[in-house]
């Protein structure tokens, strides 16, 4: 392995993380908002979705 393949491996590993947690952190202030506006924004249905289909 190159220095440049273990580095590309990193960032690809880093950037997954960094996704997981943009996630939890977009739910978890979802989640805060009232009953009401979630359900105007179709949460969490939509959101469901979208998981489904990005697997």
């Amino acid at each position: 392995m190159t220095g440049s393949t273990i580095l590309r491996g990193m960032q690809h590993y880093v950037g997954k993380i960094r996704t997981m947690r943009n996630d939890i952190r977009t739910q978890r202030f979802i989640n805060s908002l009232p009953a009401d506006i979630r359900k105007d924004i179709g949460w969490p249905d939509m959101y469901a979705e979208r998981r489904l289909r990005d697997n």
